[in-house]
């Protein structure tokens, strides 16, 4: 059976991401049967880190807030999590599921494929979005 996504709804939890006003600062994109559906939301990363277990395979939506000396600037990261014991079938559907997903989340900074817990370190992924940004000023701060 083909993937669906709830677009209504998962575009819903995408904008409470990008709004300014009310501290939600990740969402997950979780499966419902054949169906993607908004999952977990918060503002603790930790927290979005918890909902990454070893048994799913989710879509992330993260805001973080990077920069370097000179100026500070929200970014965004898209990340797919498949954890270890997630069945072969579910992680070669992942690919084309995220495309229905990339039809709502269309902007972010970096997008991040993540299978080890590791790799879910807030600086990992803050380092991985300053890369992605450009000029770094941080040696000019001494």
């Amino acid at each position: 059976m083909a993937t669906k996504i709830d677009k209504e709804s998962c575009r819903e939890a995408y904008n409470l991401v990008r709004d300014d006003t009310n501290g939600i600062s990740w969402v997950t994109f979780k499966y419902d049967g054949p169906t993607i559906v908004p999952g977990d939301q918060g503002s603790d990363y930790e927290d979005f880190v918890t909902a990454c277990t070893d048994d799913v395979r989710l879509f992330a939506y993260v805001r973080f807030t990077t920069g370097d000396a000179m100026s500070k600037r929200v970014k965004f990261a898209l990340i797919t999590w498949i954890g270890e014991n997630v069945g072969g079938l579910q992680r070669a559907k992942i690919g084309t599921d995220k495309s229905l997903v990339k039809d709502i989340v269309q902007c972010f900074a970096k997008e991040l494929h993540i299978t080890e817990r590791k790799d879910l370190e807030e600086e990992y992924i803050k380092n991985e979005l300053k890369k992605a940004g450009g000029a770094n000023y941080d040696a000019q701060a001494e």
